[in-house]
């Protein structure tokens, strides 16, 4: 038993008659991994099975095999011919196979070698086509955790994934002899993933393990959907490719969460990556001690108080605000260094003389130059609250903490 290629022109038209049956795939949806084959303009006794037997397919009757679908002509459950061609087929019962192997190779042939149906004798003959387009849109999601060391966090954090999986079914002899249900006359992905669910899960663990040994960012693990779907691929070739048929076609990451302890960690790290940039240091550091004096004037205890605690903070704070702000200080005193620096005073210079903006020596009060006039000394500051004289310039009393 097995089937030849029709001739296309001869299928309609006064011909027409000689078919006994014309046989095609029952709906085939988005999600149908598999579907039985139904005849159809079965309205006249030239279309009806003259056998008069269920299951028999009657001897020159033709199926017609579409795009992206994979013919399977069963004998008592056994696979007998096949075609991943599409076209117009008829069977013959007394036609040795002639194995129409399309795009698949010589891998649905060595497949049929193992499955194929060594007899002639007709007992239950039924017809099942295959989808060999991209079964999409299957969902997963993690429930537990993943675990993924990070080399730049140098640390262990845990990752929830969740997405839509494609398959592929890519030898469907080997579909069909090992994931389809017997008797089964339609097959949705939905029937048969609950098992394969559970492995790509698994598998996906792995994966994800794999990318953080080869040092992928786990912020990176989103943009990485191509990558991963190549780590799944091979990780679940055996099970899946060599044992099912079927291959990972894509992998699309909705959202990657962390779990409570992992954000924290992230956060941490992140705050001290922008704390190692001197400058974004200093104006922290700054930033505090001003929402410290700020706050200190509104203590409830009074604002003397508060200045107190915020100069005693400071002080015990000093070799930290000092190392914050060395790098900063080095670099202040490199631009001073750049900057044109006045001329140095003459030795012969009177005491008393003073230098005027104009550039000019002057020993009165008034310059000879341009007759501007010496500007004053700056005065010393007094504390009102303690009486302790500070230098020009004081803003608080080292003493006591008041303003002045």
């Amino acid at each position: 038993m097995g089937i030849i290629r029709a001739a296309t022109g001869s299928i309609g038209g006064a011909l027409a008659d000689q078919w006994l049956e014309v046989i095609q795939a029952d709906n085939m949806g988005g999600s149908t991994v598999m579907t039985t084959g139904v005849a159809v303009r079965r309205n006249d006794k030239r279309n009806q099975n003259k056998k008069g037997s269920v299951d028999v397919i009657s001897d020159g009757s033709i199926v017609q095999v579409a795009e992206n679908q994979f013919m399977l002509l069963t004998d008592g459950g056994k696979v007998v011919d096949y075609s991943g061609e599409a076209g117009y087929f008829q069977v013959k019962n007394q036609n040795a196979p002639s194995l129409f192997n399309g795009d698949f190779g010589e891998a649905v042939e060595n497949t049929f070698e193992r499955v194929k149906f060594g007899g002639v004798t007709p007992f239950s003959q039924k017809v099942y086509f295959i989808n060999t387009q991209e079964i999409s849109n299957i969902a997963f999601g993690t429930v537990n955790p993943i675990n993924y060391f990070d080399d730049f966090y140098n640390a262990e954090l845990y990752l929830r994934c969740h997405g839509y999986f494609s398959i592929r079914i890519v030898d469907p002899l080997k579909f069909y002899t090992e994931a389809i249900p017997r008797n089964a006359s339609r097959v949705n992905v939905e029937d048969i993933n609950k098992l394969y669910l559970a492995e790509f899960l698994t598998a996906l663990q792995a994966s994800i393990g794999k990318m953080s040994v080869d040092g992928i960012r786990i912020s990176h693990v989103t943009s990485k959907s191509r990558e991963l779907a190549s780590y799944l691929s091979t990780t679940l070739d055996e099970d899946w490719t060599q044992k099912r048929g079927m291959i990972i076609e894509s992998v699309g990451i909705s959202s990657i969460s962390y779990d409570d302890a992992s954000k924290k960690l992230i956060d941490m790290r992140n705050q001290g990556a922008m704390l190692s940039d001197p400058t974004i240091r200093e104006g922290y550091v700054q930033g505090s001690v001003a929402r410290g004096i700020e706050a200190a004037g509104s203590n409830k205890a009074g604002s003397m108080a508060g200045f107190m605690g915020v100069g005693m903070g400071m002080q015990a704070g000093g070799g930290f605000m000092g190392a914050a702000s060395s790098s900063n200080q080095a670099q202040m005193e490199r631009d001073t260094a750049n900057k044109p620096q006045p001329a140095p005073a003459s030795p012969n210079q009177a005491a008393g003389a003073w230098t005027c903006s104009c550039g000019a020596t002057a020993s009165g009060n008034f310059c000879s130059g341009c007759g501007g006039k010496k500007p004053e000394a700056p005065k010393a500051a007094f504390c009102s609250n303690c009486g302790t004289t500070l230098p020009p310039g004081a803003k608080f009393c080292s003493s006591c903490g008041h303003k002045l």
